[in-house]
């Protein structure tokens, strides 16, 4: 069952998407609650002669940052709308755009707070003014890790440690040039610069895993939903409970089973383009609906061909679940040639294979396409199986390994003819047998058909 699956990738707007959408109206109450802690911090408790421009600075701020706030409130309330995976690329650009304007205007208030700091220093209330410069650059470290973006995180505190060490080293190569304001001592801004540099690290890392986690997380249920169109909820279920998850690619028993129409290349040489259609979409949605009915997985249609797989549960309650199968499909089949006589059409015939073994079970995706199917010899030998059973005009033919699995109460209700030998390399060694049940309808026989 190929699937059209994108991974995606660390840097993928739509994982950035999904994450913007999530965030929805925090994104703008951080933004406000910034703003007031710098404002009313600057006002009440720093003890600093400040500037007109540290107030122009932090109105400016202000305005801009509510205003990026709200950008990203409309963005998230747009993107609930949007598919996952339908990004809309120029608007995915403006987005990132507007992201790198709002890290570096963080990046710009924090340094100008501390390095302001530095310069002026505090008239009376010292550790109180050392402490409210430095909560800036420690919120905006915080609130651009927030926004899951690795690089602008690394970005910001980049910007911010750059300025607070250059300062520092200026007043280290020079330090009778006043450049530090009073009650500023480098023995209190160097640990501080070190703390900040350690919390940036922390950060910065914290946010590179949390964003992996998330877009494996992402990748993994778009998978989910979309093999569940094809794969029974309760196989998913029985798997997780048995922490086998659909994308692990596993070595495990499996009961095989392939379905072919006989004689389709003649029904489409001689019948309608829409009769050809009809008849193939109708064994395929009875088949469908038995598998899934028995707890198997349809794995794909190869032309006129169905192959399913039966894993969940022991190899005996696999064997008897793709057993009930087929004879469910007999039964659904005479069904539906009662009804397409009645009507005049065609009547159809299939022929059936069971096998079992050891195969790779899982999603094989190479990051563009993802398939859930099944691998192994035991696929190329139902196959042959298969092949065999139509060339000796038989309905429903199953391997002897298969049929031990069923165990001795139930293979002693089957109607058992063993074939002859066989000169495929691939099945002379293996006994193949002729299924059916005694009880079978006439219209459901599954002996060899003359």
């Amino acid at each position: 069952m190929p699937l059209p699956v994108r991974r995606p990738t660390p840097g993928d707007p739509t994982v950035m998407r999904l994450i913007q959408t999530a965030s929805g109206r925090r994104s703008l109450v951080l933004h406000l609650v910034i703003v007031l802690v710098l404002l009313a911090t600057a006002q009440g408790f720093d003890g600093s002669s400040h500037t007109a421009n540290h107030w122009v600075v932090l109105v400016v701020y202000a305005v801009c940052s509510v205003c990026l706030g709200l950008v990203d409130w409309r963005e998230a309330h747009r993107g609930r709308r949007r598919e996952y995976g339908g990004t809309d690329p120029e608007t995915s650009a403006e987005t990132e755009w507007l992201a790198w304007t709002a890290t570096l205007l963080n990046a710009g208030v924090a340094l100008f707070l501390v390095v302001e700091h530095m310069l002026v220093g505090a008239v009376t209330t010292e550790e109180t003014a050392t402490a409210v410069s430095r909560l800036p650059a420690f919120l905006l470290l915080l609130q651009t890790g927030l926004s899951m973006r690795v690089l602008h995180t690394a970005v910001f505190a980049g910007l911010v440690s750059l300025a607070w060490g250059g300062t520092i080293v200026l007043a280290l190569v020079h330090p009778d040039s006043a450049l530090l304001g009073p009650h500023v001592t480098l023995d209190e801004e160097v640990p501080g610069l070190l703390t900040f540099m350690a919390a940036s690290l922390v950060v910065i890392d914290g946010v590179r895993r949390l964003r992996s986690a998330v877009t494996t997380a992402l990748r993994m249920e778009r998978e989910r939903s979309a093999l569940a169109r094809f794969v029974p909820r309760r196989v998913v279920g029985e798997l997780a409970r048995a922490g086998e998850g659909l994308e692990a690619v596993r070595t495990r028993h499996a009961c095989l089973f392939a379905l072919d129409l006989r004689g389709f290349s003649a029904f489409t040489r001689d019948h309608a383009q829409e009769e050809v259609v009809r008849a193939l979409l109708d064994v395929r949605a009875l088949t469908h609906v038995a598998v899934t009915e028995h707890g198997g997985i349809l794995d794909k249609y190869v032309g006129d061909g169905i192959l399913a797989q039966f894993v969940v549960g022991r190899p005996q309650a696999q064997a008897h679940a793709a057993l009930a199968c087929s004879r469910a499909i007999a039964q659904r089949l005479a069904l539906l040639n009662d009804e397409r006589a009645r009507e005049g059409r065609p009547t159809l015939r299939i022929t059936m294979a069971l096998h079992c073994g050891e195969v790779l079970v899982g999603v094989f995706d190479d990051g563009h396409r993802a398939e859930f199917t099944v691998l192994g010899e035991a696929m190329n030998t139902l196959a042959r199986i298969e092949a065999r059973a139509k060339s000796e005009d038989l309905t429903l033919t199953a391997s002897d390994a298969f049929l031990r699995c069923l165990g001795p109460a139930i293979r002693s209700s089957l109607t058992l003819a063993a074939m002859p030998p066989s000169s495929c390399r691939d099945t002379r060694d293996m006994t193949l047998y002729a299924v059916g049940w005694p009880d079978a309808p006439a219209g459901a026989a599954l002996a060899p058909v003359a």
